[in-house]
């Protein structure tokens, strides 16, 4: 039996599958680009093959069993650039968004020629990706624990054409000796969930090590804080995305460390997402 496109999105319906989600997974299933609504509305008597009306009921399957619809059609916008993403890489947030802005406008405000940035857990390379679209004199450093989520990066960067020198590294552990200057800004998405979130349950197809962090979900912000300074610049910037309840945490733990101006960021739901403070002293 042969399906048309409007037959597709009344099954998507009976499956309890978003009506926007079903054509996103469609253009995928046609391999059209996502931008492509507009087609599938005006063609909705356009006839699938039989291999095409499989694919799509098995994507539909995986989407109203929870799969994210990013990891279903390998994509996720972010900052204004179309991101490759997989099951190897946290799925980019519009809260991520705050980030970046700071991160630029730091960069901005520095005055600074050439400034040396670099950001930590890079994932999909989304954060260093974007600052690096939006301030193309920066010289941009990615890092990464995962040669998978690299590889992914990497990529990103490529089909970008983004300029950005991507490192396997613990945090900042692993590039001792490779930096033949400090960094101006440090910044970093880390995992900061606490272990036994109940929420976690809402996540399950994301990977694990990219959101938990310890008891109280800041194991890995303390690891970022304690050793930023010896890779600072004076008066650089270490700025970290945080859970919407641990700003004051982070704040103490970067005044205890020898931060000043430290201060915060809203998401775009006016929950504080960032917190980050400057280094005056000169790294050793």
């Amino acid at each position: 039996m042969n399906h048309t496109l409007a037959q597709a999105l009344v099954r998507a319906s009976a499956q309890a599958v978003d009506r926007l989600d079903a054509q996103l997974l469609m253009l995928k299933v046609l391999m059209r680009g996502q931008t492509e609504r507009a087609w599938l509305i005006a063609h909705d008597d356009h006839v699938l093959t039989p291999s095409q009306w499989r694919e799509f009921e098995q994507l539909l399957l995986s989407r109203s069993l929870g799969q994210p619809l990013a990891y279903l059609v390998g994509e996720k916008e972010f900052f204004g650039l179309t991101l490759t993403v997989s099951a190897h890489v946290l799925i980019p947030r519009p809260d991520t968004e705050t980030l970046v802005e700071w991160a630029l406008n730091t960069v901005k405000d520095s005055c600074l020629k050439a400034p040396a940035i670099v950001d930590l857990g890079t994932g999909s390379g989304a954060v260093a990706l974007a600052i690096k679209a939006n301030a193309q004199h920066a010289q941009v450093t990615a890092l990464d624990l995962s040669p998978d989520a690299l590889a992914l990066a990497r990529l990103n960067g490529q089909r970008l054409q983004l300029d950005v020198r991507w490192m396997e590294s613990n945090w900042l552990q692993g590039i001792q000796g490779l930096q033949t200057r400090g960094f101006d800004v440090v910044v970093s998405n880390p995992p900061y969930i606490e272990e036994n979130d109940p929420h976690l349950a809402q996540l399950l197809f994301e990977p694990v090590s990219a959101l938990t962090a310890g008891a109280d979900g800041l194991r890995d912000i303390r690891t970022i804080i304690q050793q930023a300074p010896s890779h600072l610049n004076t008066n650089g910037w270490l700025l970290l995305e945080h859970g919407w309840n641990q700003a004051n945490a982070v704040a103490q733990l970067l005044t205890q460390q020898g931060f000043t101006d430290v201060q915060s960021r809203t998401d775009l739901g006016g929950n504080t997402r960032c917190t980050g403070g400057k280094w005056v002293f000169t790294h050793t």
